[in-house]
């Protein structure tokens, strides 16, 4: 299913011309199961990477079947309203795949102490989606590099602070919960947003 974006329709944005694409994809997607999965697997000998999981329940069922990759995503946190966070889901994903499958994650990683913390707690790599789109928008190739660049050298700090000299020296005990700086309120998801200005 896909989520009710509030700050599309905020925003006014429509699909137009590929509303008829969308509504089939919807339906498509709606009719897949783990039958499916079952019988993918039992047809091709191919390894097999299932994204959106977000419980230990479904990582158990996914290894299970023989999925080589478990990919930890909640849709980049627009589809289901107060979701939880990737990096809260992850330990007990990890725990219940108990290394028979890869571990990717994604959804929120912003800088390389990000992505430290995500591999700390056992992923074995980490997607990033909007800092691309950032980065290409704002400078084209350059951006791109650029942020690479911001990103193993925060990385490499952190794990320097940390005492590590590897990412295998990483241990889950080096990542703790923090208190929140503010308490979110009805108004969090819609920063700044000012629905009388136009191309709102």
């Amino acid at each position: 299913m896909y989520g009710r974006r509030e700050r599309d329709l905020a925003k006014r944005y429509t699909v137009s011309g590929r509303r008829e694409v969308v509504a089939e994809m919807e339906r498509y997607q709606a009719a897949l199961s783990w039958d499916d999965i079952r019988r993918f697997k039992g047809k091709h000998k191919l390894p097999l990477i299932l994204k959106g999981i977000a419980t230990a329940e479904d990582a158990e069922l996914a290894c299970q079947l023989g999925v080589s990759c478990v990919y930890v995503s909640n849709h980049g946190g627009r589809q289901l309203d107060h979701g939880r966070g990737t990096i809260n889901m992850l330990p007990e994903i990890v725990a219940a795949v108990k290394g028979r499958a890869a571990i990717v994650v994604d959804g929120g990683f912003c800088r390389g102490t990000d992505i430290v913390k995500a591999l700390a707690l056992g992923a074995d790599a980490v997607g990033l989606g909007r800092l691309y789109c950032y980065a290409l928008a704002a400078a084209g190739e350059g951006g791109i590099v650029r942020l690479l660049e911001l990103l193993e050298i925060e990385i490499r700090l952190a794990l320097g602070l940390l005492g590590v000299a590897s990412y295998a020296e990483l241990k889950p005990a080096m990542v703790q919960p923090a208190p929140s700086v503010s308490q979110p309120d009805a108004f969090s998801a819609f920063p700044l947003l000012d629905l009388e200005r136009p191309g709102y």
